[in-house]
């Protein structure tokens, strides 16, 4: 059964906002090399900048601003300074780490090469599965999603991603780090065990 909400009935993404420095060739990336239709462009009132909105499927928009006196990117810190697999994927608390965007896993490896072809400077094909290294050269039944990072502009890491499996309880199976490095234990793991049992006890209709 699908995952439910049952304090909001949220329908996905209504946009996400990033700051850009230069809104001309991010309309020349976003629109032009990845085909995202521009749909809404507003100057800000007082000289405060502009807000441009991108369609990017399913009712969803990647929104930009731009503003006269936005402080510089700060690889490493606001963003990943590097790709997976090609140094330190991490960023700074608070900071937005990558965006991926859903495409249809039977045209993954069709896309890979359509932004090969565009000039994109792509990493390679993970294929993302639960083993020690959690990625494989090639696809096998225990693959649950296949990625493709690469930046835009500014340095915004972006992702395509295919889902390849459904998700069952035995993928919620990790309790979470906190601040200070330990695991907070039972806070998951044991909880999703309780919820299973009762599950169990309750007679199918």
């Amino acid at each position: 059964m699908p995952a439910t909400n049952s304090e909001f009935e949220f329908k996905g993404v209504n946009h996400l906002a990033l700051v850009c420095k230069d809104m001309a060739k991010t309309v020349e990336f976003y629109r032009d090399v990845l085909g995202m239709p521009l749909v809404k462009t507003i100057d800000l009132p007082g000289g405060r900048g502009q807000h441009f909105f991108f369609d990017m499927g399913n009712g969803d928009s990647l929104a930009f601003f731009w503003f006269p006196k936005a402080a510089e990117a700060h690889p490493g810190i606001s963003a990943p300074a590097a790709l997976p697999t090609q140094g330190d994927f991490s960023s700074a608390h608070g900071s937005m780490n990558h965006i991926a965007f859903n495409v249809p896993a039977e045209k993954f490896d069709e896309y890979y090469e359509r932004l090969q072809a565009k000039g994109v400077a792509v990493t390679k094909i993970l294929n993302h599965d639960d083993s020690d290294t959690q990625s494989s050269d090639h696809m096998h039944d225990g693959v649950f999603v296949r990625s493709v990072y690469f930046f835009d502009p500014d340095g915004v890491c972006l992702e395509f991603a295919a889902w390849t499996k459904t998700f069952g309880d035995h993928d919620v199976a990790h309790d979470p780090m906190t601040a200070d490095g330990t695991k907070r234990e039972g806070l998951i793991v044991q909880k999703a065990l309780a919820e299973n049992d009762v599950a169990e006890m309750v007679p199918a209709e």
